[in-house]
Formats: structure tokens, C-alpha cells, sequence
């Protein structure tokens, strides 16, 4: 028996990938006076990689070739024996003894002999696991090929050129010098910002404070009463009218010496000093053509032309002038210095206040 690859020569014949198979024919060359077959076998393939590919192009569709006559290989060797055979003048000896039988309208075949079938399954196998390899080398180095120039064309196409730039010392300086103005600029502009915020902070409180003294003097001005008792705690000593055949025009109330003697309402003094019969006096006028008037003080504290307050102290009780005693006398006049004197005990009842 001959062995494969020493002096077996075969020849591969047509392949085809058909999925992850390929069928390869293998016929056999010369293996003496042995029957010659073709053998058809079904090797496995390793499963390829996956390349992605950009789609290529259609090509057109091509015309199939016509498909060339195949003569079985055993009667183109048997055709080839008796023609060395005639030419040599030798009988031509048979390869297997089997007969060879016409069969009706056809050619003699000889029956193929099955006595090397190991040598030509191997020889099958040997020849599609290298056909294997060199298609899947060969398709790989391709698609690795195609890749690379399909990634180096979109690049190209980009414009993603890397360019390495440098900033020069003096421009570097240069930036970091107005870096710096730039910061001290806003360091600057914050602190007078808060300069600024301060000081409106101290004016909105100056000003909160000055309206809350205003608001709590208007709330004191409202409450504060627009007639008062000119001597506070005195005694009814001498009421108003006539005494003795003389009109007693006011009223006098006694208490201590020295004892507060307040305006009786808001006015202007025009008069304060002394006086014939009174010792020292007083006038005020007030605004709704009203004179009050305060005599027989120990000490006047307003001058003339001064502005006065309901309850303001202008003098201290005395006997000064024609008095039996410490007391003051009080007078009302209507409508000015000049005008008619009333009844103090009356017009103050009138404003609410009771002796």
C-alpha cells in the first residue's frame, strides 16, 4: 500500500465555502495498478472573525461560464494505460480483476476498488485544512488592509491633523501680568462696593432710628393733652368775680412755694416780668386768640417770644406783689390782651379739666 506524501501525490481539486464546511474533491495521481476513485469530504472550519467593512460596490452581475465536461478520472487513466500499452507493444495489464461490462447504450466502467479508502480520507483532510488556512489568512490580511485604509481615508477626510502649539515666554507674561491687574481690579471694586454697602446700611439705620423717634414723638404729641391745670394738686383759694366792690377777674390756687406752674396750652409768650399789683407776670398767647395769664411767681423760667407746650413749667409758685400768700392767679382773656376776660373754672371745664 502507497503512503500518502511520500509517494502519493494527489492534486486538490475545486473548492467552495458552503457555511462554516467546505467540500473539497481530491482525486488521486498514479498509485500504481490500483483502482483510482474520487473522493468528496466535509471538513469543518474554524469560525472566521468578524470584520466590519464599509459596504463596497456591487459589481455587475457576471454571465456563469459554461460548466466544462468532466470525464471520471478512472477511464481517463484506464484510456491512458492501453495507449502507453499500444505504443510500447505491450499487453496492457488490468488494474483490478474485475470485467469490465457495456452497459446498454454506454461506455465500460470498471468498479472502483475500496481498498485504500484511510489513505484517501486523509489525504481529503490534509488538503482542506490547508486550503482552510490560506483562505482564512488570505481574507483576513485583506480585511485588515481594507480597514486600515478605509480609517486613515476618514481621518483625512476629518482634517484631524495634530498640531503641538506653544505660548511663548513673553506671552506667557504677558497674560499672567493682566491676570493679576485684572484681579486686583476686582478686589479693588469689592471693597468699595462693601464701603459703599456700609454706609447705606448706616444711613437706612440713622434713618429707621429718626423715624422711630418721630413716630414714638407723634404717638407722645397725640397723647399729650391740649389743656392742662396750670398748678398741679393746688386749692381753689378765691374763685372768679366780684370781691369787695372789685372784680376779681381770675382765680387764685394756693400751694407751697416753688411749685411748678405749667402753660396751660400750646402759645407764644408775649409778655414776662414784672407787673403793678401781681409782683412778676406772665402772658401767653395761644393760637385761637385766647391770653392766659400767671402772676405772683417767685421765678419766671420763658422769655418773651418763646414757643410753649400744654404743660411746659414756666415759673415757680410765689407771693410776690399784693398776696396773702403762696398762690398763683390765673386769668383767661377772649380774643386777645385787649379782649373779655372769662371765667378760668368755666373754659377749662370746657376743655375737660377739673380743679
Amino acid at each position: 500500500m502507497a503512503v500518502l506524501g511520500a509517494s502519493c501525490p494527489t492534486s486538490v481539486g475545486s473548492s467552495r465555502v458552503l457555511g462554516r464546511t467546505r467540500s473539497v474533491a481530491v482525486t488521486p495521481v498514479d498509485l500504481g495498478s490500483d483502482a483510482v476513485a474520487s473522493v468528496d469530504v466535509t471538513v469543518p472550519l474554524p469560525a472566521l472573525p468578524t470584520v466590519v467593512l464599509p459596504p463596497a460596490p456591487v459589481p455587475a452581475e457576471a454571465e456563469p461560464e459554461p460548466a466544462a465536461e468532466t470525464v471520471p478520472a478512472a477511464e481517463a487513466e484506464a484510456e491512458t494505460e492501453t495507449e502507453a500499452a499500444a505504443e510500447t507493444g505491450a499487453a496492457a495489464v488490468p488494474a483490478a480483476p474485475a470485467v469490465r461490462h457495456r452497459a446498454a447504450g454506454g461506455r465500460h466502467r470498471r468498479p472502483v476498488e475500496k481498498r485504500r479508502p484511510r489513505v484517501y480520507v486523509a489525504a481529503a483532510l490534509v488538503g482542506a485544512t490547508g486550503v482552510g488556512l490560506v483562505t482564512t489568512g488570505t481574507d483576513g490580511a485583506a480585511q485588515a488592509d481594507e480597514a486600515v485604509e478605509v480609517s486613515t481615508s476618514v481621518a483625512e477626510q476629518l482634517g484631524r491633523e495634530a498640531q503641538r502649539t506653544r505660548v511663548s515666554d513673553v506671552e506667557a507674561g504677558r497674560l499672567l501680568q493682566e491676570m493679576a491687574a485684572s484681579r486686583a481690579e476686582r478686589t479693588s471694586a469689592a471693597v468699595r462696593a462693601t464701603q459703599v454697602q456700609t454706609e447705606a446700611d448706616r444711613v437706612a439705620a440713622e434713618e429707621a432710628a429718626a423715624a422711630e423717634a418721630a413716630a414714638a414723638a407723634a404717638a407722645a404729641e397725640a397723647a399729650r393733652p391740649t389743656v392742662v391745670l396750670p398748678v398741679a394738686g393746688a386749692r381753689l383759694s378765691s374763685p372768679f368775680g366780684y370781691r369787695w366792690g372789685t372784680l376779681h377777674a381770675g382765680i387764685d390756687l394756693a400751694a407751697p412755694m416753688l411749685t411748678p406752674e405749667y402753660a396751660a396750652m400750646d402759645g407764644v409768650v408775649i409778655e414776662a416780668g414784672a407787673a403793678s399789683g401781681y409782683g412778676q407776670v406772665v402772658y401767653i398767647q395761644h393760637a385761637d386768640g385766647i391770653v392766659t395769664v400767671y402772676g405772683h411767681m417767685e421765678q419766671i423760667l420763658v422769655e418773651v417770644g418763646q414757643t410753649v407746650r400744654a404743660g411746659d413749667t414756666i415759673a415757680l409758685l410765689g407771693s410776690r406783689g399784693q398776696s396773702t400768700g403762696p398762690h398763683l392767679h390765673f386769668e383767661v382773656i377772649v380774643g386777645g390782651i385787649d379782649g373779655e376776660k372769662v371765667d378760668p373754672l368755666v373754659w377749662l371745664a370746657d376743655h375737660g379739666v377739673v380743679p
